[in-house]
């Protein structure tokens, strides 16, 4: 039986002709999953569907199909606008910021805002594409073999392979239906989570050679000049924070990366008993308890020890 939340949705999607989907700047897995997921779904379904992110996709996820049909910036002429895993308008970027209140938001991140006129949030998910997965046929769209490749590495990336504290019975259930459509799992788990650029591995190797261990943190910074030494095309941090995120005998693992005139902060807890949502949301960001991020204006060598400072305290580190 559909909830009241799934048939509003429901009734918009099926009353819609042109949809705008977007998802968050610097998307990472789940983003892209989600946006490709929703947007080949409303396709098969009859629907023009315009999927946008502000910057594009990444190299690492280019495999996906549909992934040519991502945009940089909206068309205009929609009568529909989704977003997808944001937690916050903001995070869409900047050519999305003149489009006015979405119609619909779905996500899970605790912190989410709730900015739409449609929200379908559940923190207890997984991922975003957990979400979809659920949701697609009580809203009449069919899962296809696409539309499964693109959910599973949604799934994949922000479980990291299945090995988040938060993964549970269900989420692997919908996981085997995807896998039910005939995608293959391991091919889509080795380009998600193993397989690197060399490149990637050259700005990783610049941060690994700067960690620091203190107030039972582990972090490390990343500057543009290491970025455009190492050759990596990206303005992430190529997943570092995965690998951090494995040293043992400290509580709290983060990453500071530079970005031109801010700086991109991300923060994972390793050991139970930790909400870094709460010190990232409280610094303009958001996330989970375990896993979240910030974007904050002005200079590294300024923000990294307020950072920490803010970190050790509302953490009690």
């Amino acid at each position: 039986m559909l909830t009241e939340l799934d048939s509003a949705i429901r009734t918009r999607l099926q009353n819609a002709q042109h949809i705008l989907i977007a998802s968050h700047v610097r998307p990472d897995g789940d983003a892209i999953g989600s946006l490709l997921g929703l947007g080949l779904a409303l396709q098969a379904a009859g629907k023009q569907v315009q999927m946008t992110l502000a910057d594009g996709v990444p190299a690492g996820f280019r495999h996906l199909p549909g992934q040519e049909l991502v945009t940089r910036q909206p068309a205009p002429g929609f009568d529909l606008f989704i977003t997808v895993d944001c937690a916050d308008l903001r995070r869409t970027g900047e050519p999305f910021a003149a489009l006015g209140k979405p119609h619909i938001n779905i996500d899970h991140h605790v912190t989410n805002e709730r900015f739409a006129e449609l929200n379908l949030i559940e923190p207890d998910s997984v991922a975003t594409c957990a979400v979809l997965t659920e949701h697609l046929p009580a809203w009449g769209l069919e899962i296809t073999q696409p539309v499964a490749a693109s959910l599973a590495s949604g799934i994949i990336t922000d479980t990291l392979g299945f090995r988040t504290s938060n993964m549970n019975a269900a989420a692997l259930r919908l996981a085997a239906q995807l896998v039910e459509t005939g995608i293959d799992l391991p091919e889509l788990y080795l380009r998600a989570l193993v397989r690197r650029p060399l490149t990637a591995a050259r700005y990783w190797g610049a941060g690994l050679s700067k960690l620091v261990s203190e107030h039972n943190i582990v972090y490390t910074t990343l500057r543009n000049e290491e970025r455009e030494q190492a050759g990596y095309p990206g303005n992430d941090d190529a997943d570092l924070i995965n690998v951090i995120s494995a040293i043992e005998d400290h509580a709290i693992g983060m990453i500071f990366v530079e970005q031109p005139g801010s700086v991109k902060i991300s923060w994972r807890a390793l050991q139970p008993g930790y909400n870094v949502s709460l010190v990232a949301k409280s610094l303009g960001g958001g996330g989970h308890q375990a896993a979240a991020g910030a974007d904050i204006p002005g200079s590294l060598d300024e923000i990294l020890p307020e950072v920490i400072q803010t970190t050790v305290k509302m953490l009690n580190l």
